[in-house]
């Protein structure tokens, strides 16, 4: 049972108080955390559960946004994790973003959303669709009426039709003048490559996301060619458990409109699309670097916004970097962007340049890493294959559609 919920900015200041049970949490606990999270650095904000003098805390961090949550008692650890990463799910798509100004700018109806999604410490209502019914999303129009009407809640005065429903997740009486549903494959690819160029981690972490617009109650069967791939999956509510740990098929009721279906992850990847090659060599306190990057295995599709990005080492002056395809941008935190785009076929990209160390250094000691973006429209890495998209209790036949993303993740290399 969570007892309070506070959100953050990036300076430590406390947007927004919720206390959630009869037991009044004090906000001293929000310093007591702040000053953790500066004597500990970058690394206490990926601890997601956190023990203080007084309470349990449970935090997410979203766009310079931190979620607090806060208990005294025995909980799973992981149902307060994921209500937190709900909650900045919903905000986001209310708001159409996620930051402070938007936050601050709109009060009123992230207090409304959080007395819907969390009732006495539990969680209650929390799918979009039926929470879009409860409380409008606010807009130019919503705005102006509060200003002349003085009325600042967006509540609707009835009920979702759903609240009863055993589908909760989606709206009665649904109608849609073309009936479509499309199915993406998204996964983004996470890789380490140490020094001597060997793989030393990759694997792809993907999800499953589906844009319905079926009128009715539509039931759905998902199959895949190759299952047996996937690992720590992770479902919608609309699934129904058995049809999955018996057959290995997705069947749901699907919600109106997008949604994450299913993530999962795939492990121990034995190769990456493309391979980036650095040579760094430090004398006499200038430094010499050199970046080649090229396809190491060809995905048959299009590789896409390839980039570069590398910070210099702090003991660096300055620095002259070319290249003969692409820009490279060097900013005033000494954040340097190598971006080239669409590979080209008649050339091997590559980066050259020369670094200037501090005075008194004659050569450098710490390396950057680097990290590599890139995109790659209609394949999916894994190789998880969509088999078969089946429909029941609709009228006609609708129309399917099926895409597939491969992009990069934290995709590093070391020098």
């Amino acid at each position: 049972m969570l007892q309070c919920i506070f959100l953050l900015s990036d300076s430590g200041e406390v947007m927004l108080e919720k206390q959630l049970t009869g037991h009044w949490v004090d906000r001293a606990i929000c310093s007591w955390f702040w000053d953790q999270s500066i004597a500990q650095g970058d690394s206490f904000k990926h601890i997601p559960v956190i023990a203080s003098p007084t309470h349990y805390l449970f935090q997410v961090n979203r766009e310079g946004v931190t979620f607090l949550a806060c208990t005294q008692v025995e909980m799973p650890p992981l149902m307060a994790i994921e209500f937190l990463c709900r909650v900045a799910d919903v905000l986001s798509e209310y708001l159409g973003g996620l930051n402070e100004d938007l936050i601050k700018d709109n009060f009123v109806i992230v207090y409304e959303l959080l007395d819907e999604m969390i009732d006495n410490g539990f969680p209650l209502t929390t799918e979009p669709n039926i929470l879009r019914e409860m409380i409008a999303p606010p807009n130019i129009i919503s705005k102006v009426l509060s200003v002349v009407t003085g009325n600042t809640s967006n509540m609707s005065n009835t009920l979702p039709g759903a609240t009863g429903s055993c589908v909760p997740w989606r709206k009665t009486d649904l109608k849609h003048s073309s009936n479509e549903v499309y199915v993406d494959l998204v996964e983004e690819m996470d890789a380490t490559i140490n020094r001597d160029g060997v793989l030393v981690k990759c694997e792809i972490c993907g999800e499953v996301q589906v844009n319905s617009h079926l009128s009715g109650l539509p039931d759905l069967t998902l199959s895949f060619a190759n299952t047996s791939i996937l690992n720590d999956v992770r479902f919608h509510p609309c699934v129904r458990l058995r049809s999955w740990e018996s057959n290995q098929i997705l069947s749901f009721v699907p919600p109106d409109g997008q949604f994450k279906l299913m993530s999962y992850r795939i492990k121990k990847l034995k190769s990456t699309p493309i391979y980036v090659k650095p040579q760094i060599t430090s004398d006499s306190g200038t430094c010499r670097i050199s970046l080649l990057v090229g396809i190491r295995n060809d995905p048959g599709k299009t590789i896409d916004d390839i980039n570069v990005q590398f910070q210099l080492p702090p003991r660096v002056l300055s620095a002259d970097l070319t290249s003969n395809y692409g820009t490279v941008n060097i900013l005033s935190n000494k954040t340097c962007t190598w971006s080239i785009g669409r590979m080209p076929k008649d050339k091997t990209p590559s980066m050259t340049g020369t670094l200037v160390l501090e005075t008194g250094v004659e050569r450098l000691h710490v390396f950057p890493t680097f990290l590599v973006g890139f995109k790659i429209m209609g394949v999916a890495l894994s190789g998880l294959k969509i088999e078969k998209l089946d429909f029941k209790n609709l009228p006609t036949r609708p129309y399917k559609g099926f895409r597939a993303l491969t992009r990069s993740g934290q995709y590093e290399v070391r020098s």
